[in-house]
């Protein structure tokens, strides 16, 4: 195994189990590995640190595995790996809930590596080189405890690229999902589409929240903004909300809708679904005096790094007034960020900012997190993306 030197004072992130070393950080290397082997990570003095997977086409040089000099990242391991991850969500799943993350990257010891539950089907995020030269072991032992039907690569493209891999998607095992896979999360049956649709088909980071927030919603009027297959809506007909508008841009998400009000029974005079832009539809309100009980925004994120984090604040602080002036007084907005580089605290000021634009007075009584199985690794807080906060407005 190739070793890998770091330059001096460079050992601190990986002495407090940080999993990235970036290029900066690494002594001229002697013998370079090739992308995706498998290297020892010593300190200047020669020290044992780490092993990690190499890749000099990524700025994360090293992605770290182990921290024990003994415990070497064999193929036993990732099994290992693999098998406690899906292990530690089996609480989740029930007769009422059958869909969740199983494996979260880094946050599972298992850095690049996706994995989502949506019934009896598997979507996986390959999304290093490391990952990808593991890629028959961890779809073998994903198989063996699973029990799945299929395992569909839905591949982040700019993440792979990132890392200096070609764009991925396509049925990695077994059977192709159909074009509607139904799942079950807090009782209420969805239909998703995997193959077609965003991400990995259906955003299961929100299960807990959908859950707290339908706790609001008997007798109000809705509006669910980025509605996309439901989530929200769903969970506020499911509670006997008065009525619900779901505005998203994708059609195909205004038709995934209308199928999963279908598929609960539910009342479908009482939801107006609106294929629009967000921002356009709440001015649209705002002119038209259409005022609402909650508002729900759930955006895409807005700051995938640090750098957009200027051009999303002011994203976020225009989507969030325009949502405060279509409530009516003492009514609750629902807010979301998804965006890793947007702290909880920066969130909270750009609310702040939002209701002085808006005119408005707010009242923060709840704080939304990422649920169970998306856990923040305590040497890795960039695990933590979602936030959210139920405020009520004046």
């Amino acid at each position: 195994m190739i070793s890998v030197l770091l330059n001096k004072g460079k050992e601190k992130a990986v002495l407090h189990q940080h999993p990235w070393v970036f290029s900066g950080a690494l002594q001229a290397l002697k013998t370079k590995p090739q992308n995706g082997e498998l290297v020892k990570v010593l300190s200047q003095k020669e020290e044992f640190l780490a092993y990690g997977y190499f890749n000099d086409a990524s700025r994360v040089a090293i992605r770290l595995l182990s921290f024990k000099e003994e415990e070497i990242p064999d193929e036993n391991w990732w099994r290992e790996r693999i098998k406690k991850a899906v292990n530690a969500r089996t609480p989740i799943l029930n007769d009422h809930n059958n869909t969740c993350r199983l494996i979260f990257s880094e946050s599972d010891f298992l850095p690049g590596l996706i994995v989502d539950k949506y019934g009896d089907y598997l979507a996986v995020q390959i999304l290093t080189t490391g990952v990808e030269q593991m890629k028959s072991v961890i779809l073998d032992e994903l198989q063996k405890l699973t029990g799945t039907k299929g395992i569909f690569d839905k591949g982040d493209d700019k993440a792979r690229a990132h890392d200096g891999l070609a764009a991925s998607e396509g049925l990695l095992w077994g059977e192709l999902p159909p074009d509607f896979v139904q799942v079950i999360e807090n009782g209420i049956k969805y239909h998703i589409n995997i193959v077609e649709g965003q991400k990995s088909g259906f955003y299961c980071d929100q299960r807990e929240n959908r859950k707290i927030l339908a706790g609001f919603v008997k007798g109000k009027s809705v509006l669910d903004c980025f509605s996309y297959s439901g989530g929200f809506g769903l969970n506020a007909l499911a509670n006997d909300a008065k009525e619900l508008v779901a505005v998203d841009s994708s059609a195909l998400a205004m038709e995934t809708l209308r199928k999963n009000v279908a598929l609960n029974g539910f009342d479908p005079f009482k939801i107006a679904p609106i294929q629009n832009d967000v921002n356009k539809q709440l001015r649209l309100f705002k002119e038209e005096n259409q005022k609402f009980d909650i508002v729900i925004l759930d955006p895409p994120k807005y700051a995938p790094s640090r750098s957009a984090l200027d051009r999303a604040a002011r994203a976020y602080k225009d989507l969030n007034r325009l949502g405060m002036q279509v409530l009516e007084s003492g009514g609750l907005l629902a807010t979301f960020s998804c965006s890793g580089a947007v702290d909880m605290e920066t969130f909270k000021q750009i609310i702040a900012w939002a209701a002085l634009d808006a005119g408005k007075e707010v009242q923060i009584i709840h704080q939304f997190n990422q649920p169970a199985d998306h856990p923040i690794r305590s040497s890795f807080p960039e695990g933590e993306y979602l936030k959210g906060l139920l405020c009520r407005v004046y």
